[in-house]
């Protein structure tokens, strides 16, 4: 062999050397990189092992009168970013008791904790179906209705003054059911919609929400609450100064009997369009404090 040829071989073998030992090195490094701690004095294998501990519950959010699940979509969007499962069922808005069955069975689907989350008449709704139910571990109101025991939708909104849901801003619709019973459905009407529910979106958005918005039942709004899951779960509520829909001095009320953790914001009935970011906040501190 030349030397010529022995040159490149030479090149070669430093050059595989030089790899094996560099691998060499890195793997001596392994354990003293899953060995580090963390902030909080933590080793890297046990925040892993934390965190597997510890997995985030479920949020479950209902809406409320004179919207649909897909209200809920800013809010959806930045729970998911941070890790969380989300469900936003469709509230069937028919009554208060069938409402909650209906919400307590989806409930009872769920595999683990649960963070129940109601706006408006989604809150009585959540108040009911909660109860017995071991695996809600936090409530959170959303400018949302309270009622205790005994208690109807329909006399808390009239509690104090300031709704702009009146008789004149509401259109009621007859409908029947195809089984013989009728009722009426209670929509806003479009050109009051945005005043009422969204006042600080642009009209051209809630044109677009008052088309698209689901009917509540008369009767939802008349049938008593026979329970309060709010007197044994720890509950969060995000009061809206700027509500037409429910008056902020009736959220506060309702908030105070129940103990809640409080927040207000400058903000409409819709809430979690205009502010998400509270939103989604509250709702974390909500998991986080019951975890």
């Amino acid at each position: 062999m030349s030397r010529r040829d022995i040159q490149p071989v030479r090149r070669t073998r430093r050059a595989v050397l030089t790899v094996v030992g560099a691998a060499a090195l890195a793997a001596a490094a392994v354990p003293a990189v899953a060995g580090s701690a963390s902030g909080d004095g933590r080793t890297a294998a046990a925040v892993t092992t934390a965190s597997h501990s510890f997995p985030k519950p479920t949020v479950l959010l209902v809406h409320g009168a004179w919207a649909d699940s897909s209200s809920w979509s800013p809010v959806i969007e930045q729970l998911q970013a941070q890790g969380y499962p989300v469900q936003a069922l469709a509230n069937p808005l028919r009554g208060l008791s069938s409402d909650a069955a209906y919400v307590k069975s989806r409930i009872e689907s769920i595999g683990g904790p649960v963070i129940l989350v109601g706006h408006s008449y989604g809150g009585a709704v959540i108040s009911e179906a909660a109860v017995q139910e071991p695996n809600v571990k936090a409530l959170v109101y959303v400018a949302a209705f309270a009622p205790d025991k005994g208690e109807t939708i329909g006399a808390l909104a009239a509690k104090n003054p300031g709704s702009h849901a009146t008789p004149d801003a509401l259109n009621p619709v007859p409908f029947e059911t195809g089984n013989g019973a009728s009722g009426v459905d209670l929509y806003i009407k479009p050109d009051k919609y945005r005043d009422v529910f969204a006042a600080s979106l642009s009209a051209r958005k809630a044109n677009s929400l008052a088309a698209v918005q689901r009917p509540v039942s008369a009767v939802a709004l008349e049938e008593t609450a026979t329970a309060a899951a709010w007197r044994d779960i720890p509950s969060w509520y995000l009061v809206t100064r700027q509500d037409h829909a429910l008056p902020p001095a009736t959220q506060r009320f309702m908030a105070q009997r129940a103990h809640a953790h409080t927040s207000e914001v400058n903000a409409p009935h819709a809430v979690m369009l205009t502010r998400p970011d509270t939103v989604t906040g509250l709702i974390r501190h909500a998991a986080t404090a019951t975890r």
